[in-house]
């Protein structure tokens, strides 16, 4: 999804959830102001929707819980709340805020020409302050590619890239072991 436009006034968080509960069209907002977001591609829906399935199937019954595009997650610490494309949680204490979480282990973009940018960037460097994230994935739509970002034992990000060229991809945070076929099922590429 893509940031579209800014509004001017300042919010503070509790302002930005109550608008956001009633609004019509999502925003995403960074240190009081919100920013609108635009509607997604064919490809990068199908992408999110395949994905969000596979992992709900696999983590059902273990108490974690997959989001799509519509869950916020809460970066407290930079006073930020984004909509992941997917999102998993296995922190019991994101049952207790019906709105947001605060604690996942992983978090996958869905990359647009508008977005790739802020997604590779200024979004992976917010979500890095989320001490429960394991994994920042970053799925293309031009062509098969899946980029994990792993934060190992020292606290360091390391890539694991995935392409066309390899038939499955791994994802240790929730020890999920998925097939290219089945993350691009449907998608048809662009020109």
């Amino acid at each position: 999804m893509m940031i579209a436009s800014t509004q001017g006034n300042y919010l503070n968080p509790e302002e930005y959830l109550q608008l956001e509960e009633k609004s019509l069209e999502k925003h995403e907002y960074i240190d009081g102001y919100i920013y609108a977001m635009a509607g997604a591609s064919d490809p990068h829906v199908t992408i999110a929707l395949n994905l969000a399935v596979l992992l709900r199937n696999h983590v059902r019954g273990s108490g974690c819980r997959v989001y799509m595009a519509d869950m916020k997650t809460r970066i407290e610490s930079l006073n930020r709340f984004y909509y992941p494309d997917v999102m998993v949680t296995c922190d019991q204490r994101d049952q207790e805020t019906p709105n947001y979480k605060k604690f996942p282990c992983l978090i996958v973009e869905v990359l647009s020409n508008s977005t790739e940018a802020f997604d590779r960037g200024d979004k992976f460097a917010d979500y890095q302050a989320l001490e429960t994230l394991q994994e920042y994935v970053l799925i293309n739509t031009k062509r098969q590619r899946v980029e994990c970002f792993r934060r190992n034992e020292q606290g360091l990000w390391t890539l694991q890239s995935y392409t066309s060229a390899q038939e499955s991809f791994r994802l240790d945070s929730v020890n999920f072991d998925g097939t290219m076929a089945a993350l691009y099922e449907d998608v048809v590429f662009g020109s």
